[in-house]
């Protein structure tokens, strides 16, 4: 196996065609220079990408906290921090890590050995995507000044993908900064952190002393130069005033914005619509709460018409595609188990298996934000489902800072609507983990995603993932909605810039 697993355990993915496109060379300039302004939809809730989860906290932090790995333009795991891919003994059980030598810390300190073993200790501890390996860690120790060991119980096939995602990020911080919380942001990007100003700006500006890796950019991997001064992040909540902000050239890329916004964006500036980029989902409370009867989350699952849905979050079919299948097509990972149950609009079903959980009429309470004006959108028809199946049905709209701290205790909410890219490995996915909110824990799940996890051939895999997504179906700890394509405005001047899930701004550049 050795390095070859490593790179396999992502070769189960295809090339995510219109969301990262093939790595351009970075800008020649001779000084950098100029500050970018992107709109995003709000205020991530905190900067620490261990201690949250979310597409604009990973969006965000990226640019100046790193991971050992990340992915290339093919969605392979790719080196970052680390020297090379990962080398897995014979018996997936032991995982040696080779760093680079000579990284610099923002603080000026050279990254070594130790930081990596305790920034890995914090990710296995308060990580949810850490603590999926977390239990199967028997040690791990720097060998060397240069080289991690981690020893497991058990082989576990997704880490490499694990330490390259960069939501519930194993980002690298020196360990004399590890604290709980978080407080100082201290990374190894190109960019460093200079400023926050809660729902103003999170400013940060050119680090001098990265190290870029040689050759071309790929994908997030490759070459990473900034060729900027500045970028700083201006949480604008109003989809709209995003919008008529980058038509105005206020900003110079503003992201997620409302579809039927297409036409307007024309012209005046770039619009960039990537097909197939998600999935919005309705997370269900199997915790705590009316929810956790699993006849009464079937019965919002009968309920729902995904072409209503669909149709009323973004206005046009070429914007979306009704389809039950966790993964669309093309993905290794793709089938159809259990969606016979998926997009059913059956109302009478619906009244029966709410009788048969006793719902006596406690309030269903929908947590949703309007920064995510799709979100909303949903919430609206879903509350209007509810309501004609004699469920009460309460909606609950806060903002997206806000709807990340509420979700996480269980007695504040019933339902909360998000949304997730197509994500490389299904070993990825938010809602699998059990420390997610929503909680799905049930002895069926646990031992299918203990198999998903520590099975290594692919084909073996996928049957496994086809037994998941039909217990998904079965459960019903989770909706997914159907599959949208994601709008964007950038600036012409802004140079260099390439589309993916999760914009980066390191090798862009302003036009002369």
């Amino acid at each position: 196996m050795l390095k070859a697993l490593a790179r396999n355990c992502l070769a189960a993915t295809m090339a995510l065609t219109g969301l990262v496109t093939s790595g351009a060379s970075a800008v020649a300039q001779d000084e950098p220079g100029g500050i970018i302004t992107v709109a995003t939809i709000g205020e991530p809730n905190t900067l620490d990408p261990m201690a949250a989860t979310g597409d604009l906290l990973g969006m965000v932090t990226q640019h100046f906290l790193e991971t050992l790995y990340t992915f290339d333009k093919e969605w392979n795991v790719t080196p970052l921090l680390a020297a090379d891919l990962p080398e897995i003994s014979d018996d997936g059980k032991t995982v040696t890590i080779a760093l680079r030598e000579g990284i610099k810390f923002h603080n000026g300190k050279t990254m070594t050995a130790d930081d990596v073993v305790a920034s890995l200790e914090r990710w296995f501890k308060i990580a949810s995507r850490g603590q999926l390996v977390a239990d199967k860690v028997e040690k791990i120790e720097a060998t060397d000044a240069s080289t991690v060991t981690i020893s497991l119980s058990a082989p576990f096939g997704p880490l490499p993908a694990l330490l390259a995602f960069n939501n519930s990020a194993a980002v690298i911080l020196p360990k004399e900064t590890l604290a709980e919380p978080l407080t100082e942001f201290v990374g190894t990007g190109p960019f460093m952190l200079k400023e926050r100003r809660p729902d103003q700006y999170i400013q940060l500006v050119r680090f001098a002393d990265y190290q870029p890796l040689e050759g071309e950019p790929d994908g997030f991997g490759g070459r990473r130069e900034a060729l900027l001064e500045e970028v700083r992040f201006v949480p604008v909540p109003d989809a709209n005033t995003r919008v008529e902000g980058a038509v105005a050239g206020q900003y110079d890329y503003a992201e997620l914005l409302p579809v039927e916004s297409f036409d307007r964006l024309t012209g005046q500036t770039e619009p960039m619509l990537t097909e197939s980029f998600g999935w919005p989902m309705f997370i269900m409370n199997t915790k705590q709460g009316v929810m956790t009867d699993q006849n009464l989350r079937k019965a919002v699952q009968a309920l729902q018409n995904s072409d209503d849905l669909m149709l009323a979050a973004f206005g046009e079919e070429r914007f979306f595609k009704v389809d039950g299948a966790l993964y669309p097509e093309g993905y290794v990972w793709r089938n159809e188990t259990g969606v016979e149950a998926y997009n059913q609009g059956d109302v009478e079903k619906a009244k029966s298996l709410a009788e048969q959980a006793g719902y006596d009429g406690e309030p269903i309470r929908i947590l949703t934000s309007r920064q995510y004006e799709f979100h909303y959108k949903m919430a609206q028809v879903l509350d209007a489902y509810l309501k004609s199946a004699g469920l009460n049905s309460q909606l609950d709209v806060v903002d997206w800072a806000t709807l990340v701290q509420r979700r996480a205790d269980p007695a504040l909410w019933d339902i909360f609507i998000t949304h997730s890219p197509f994500l490389p490995d299904p070993a990825l996915i938010a809602p699998l983990p059990a420390s997610y909110p929503g909680w799905w824990s049930t002895p069926e799940k646990e031992e299918l995603l203990t198999a998903l996890n520590t099975e290594t051939d692919l084909a073996k895999r996928q049957a496994i993932w086809a037994d998941i997504q039909g217990l998904i179906y079965e459960q019903a700890p989770f909706y997914k909605v159907g599959d949208f394509a994601a709008l964007a405005a950038k600036s012409p001047k802004v140079e260099g810039f390439e589309a993916s899930p999760w914009p980066y701004f390191w090798n862009v550049s302003l036009a002369k």
